[in-house]
């Protein structure tokens, strides 16, 4: 069994590496100039009223009205349009963290020991790091909290106010609720981490996708240019229709694709953002409309999709949103079809629409080169795809999303080399 646990001990060892080390420090999360100036406004103004309340509202075995004023005035820094106005630049990162530091792990940790580590401020402790984790690097907040854990009880030691000692239970009881509390920063400070790299990561690889899918037909379009200014220098006609026409219908033809493949890849990347507006939809019309918009590559393409109605049926949705839902379903068979053979023939992709047991169906079968069964349960996964070569994985993701929103199911029946079946179930409008 040495090998199982020397690779999980390099799984931990890479996790470890990219979570610790790798990945950029990020010392202001959600940077924006209004929040950094709320920030500041807030401890400006809230510390003298801190003070307030701990030394007169409801008073408390020690406060210190003039270490309150100098934290309040650290909020300066902050509202400074230095700062707030780019509050991604390293200079604020550096003034934010110095100053998010001084007022809440050090000062809280301070005004902890003094008062004795009674119960107002095991509370204001507890607050206090899971705000601190909340508005900083999850590593920042941890070398924060422990280098203010020494220098707090430092400056208590020379410049603190005689106070109880913390000891017996009640140390233990503080450092159970304190290290509850990190422990929840550092879980929460890892999510937040991993989600926005998810984010950064998936905003990358729709750019990388929309890119590599306008690439092509770019190339192809500048030859068609060079191919016009040739042509119109040595006219020629080619099956009695000038050789410049069928360029330029080309060209037309490139546009409305690459027109095309933007749609699907905005539609494909708002995975979190399907917008709300509905309108009852036939489900044939739209069928047939997007079978008639869809850009084929050939008329043999064209003639490979068949429509079979058994019963039509109305819903409710966004029209040019589940638009994209058939799209993808067509643009994946269609690209399945081609891997097994070039010549295809009608009905090789067959779209059904019908109704079963008060549900309305629709149903597109194809004969590819079908679906391993252990990737069925995958491929509506965002970013997980078949095909590895053209593949983004967005597309079925989007599709689930889709369908799922409106209260229905979409499910696959496939076999490799036997094609596929995608079967969409919807309530009815």
């Amino acid at each position: 069994m040495p090998r199982p646990a020397s690779s999980l001990f390099n799984r931990v060892k890479r996790w470890l590496r990219e979570e610790v080390i790798t990945s950029p420090l990020v010392s202001v999360l959600h940077p924006s100039p209004l929040r950094m100036k709320g920030l500041g406004l807030f401890t400006l103004i809230g510390h003298p009223l801190f003070w307030f309340t701990w030394a007169v509202w409801l008073p408390q075995p020690h406060e210190n009205l003039a270490l309150r004023l100098f934290t309040g005035s650290l909020g300066l820094l902050l509202i400074n349009n230095r700062i707030s106005a780019n509050p991604s630049s390293r200079l604020a990162g550096q003034v934010f963290s110095a100053v998010i530091w001084f007022e809440l792990p050090f000062l809280f940790n301070y005004m902890y020991l003094c008062n004795g580590g009674n119960s107002v401020w095991l509370a204001s402790m507890a607050a206090m790091i899971l705000i601190y984790y909340f508005v900083t690097d999850w590593r920042i907040a941890t070398v924060g909290l422990l280098l203010a854990i020494v220098t707090a009880r430092i400056a208590f030691e020379l410049l603190g106010p005689v106070a109880p000692l913390l000891a017996g239970d009640s140390l233990l009881a503080g450092m159970m609720v304190l290290s509850f509390c990190v422990s929840m920063g550092v879980l929460l400070g890892l999510s937040s981490a991993n989600l926005r790299r998810e984010h950064l990561s998936h905003t990358l690889t729709t750019m990388g996708i929309m890119a590599h899918e306008l690439r092509t037909p770019l190339a192809t379009m500048s030859l068609i240019g060079d191919a016009m200014r040739a042509e119109v220098a040595n006219p020629s006609v080619i099956d009695g229709e000038p050789r410049l026409e069928k360029l330029a219908q080309r060209l037309h033809t490139l546009v409305r694709n690459m027109n095309h493949q933007i749609d699907t890849q905005i539609a494909n990347a708002r995975l979190l953002k399907l917008p709300g507006h509905t309108e009852v939809i036939s489900a044939v019309g739209l069928v047939r409309d997007v079978m008639r918009d869809y850009p084929y590559r050939s008329a043999r393409e064209r003639e490979s999709v068949v429509l079979q109605v058994r019963r039509d049926f109305q819903f409710e949705c966004s029209h040019a949103l589940f638009s994209q839902v058939i799209d993808n379903l067509i643009k994946n068979a269609l690209r399945s079809l081609a891997a097994v053979n070039a010549s295809t023939q009608p009905g090789d992709l067959l779209l059904e629409v019908g109704v079963l047991q008060n549900r309305g169906c629709i149903f597109v079968t194809d004969k590819g080169v079908g679906i391993e069964p252990e990737l069925q349960l995958q491929i509506f996964e965002p970013f997980f795809s078949t095909d590895m070569g053209t593949g983004h994985g967005l597309g079925l993701a989007f599709c689930q999303r889709v369908v799922l929103g409106l209260g229905g199911h979409i499910r696959v029946k496939s076999a490799p080399g036997r094609g596929a079946t995608f079967t969409i179930e919807l309530p009815l409008g």
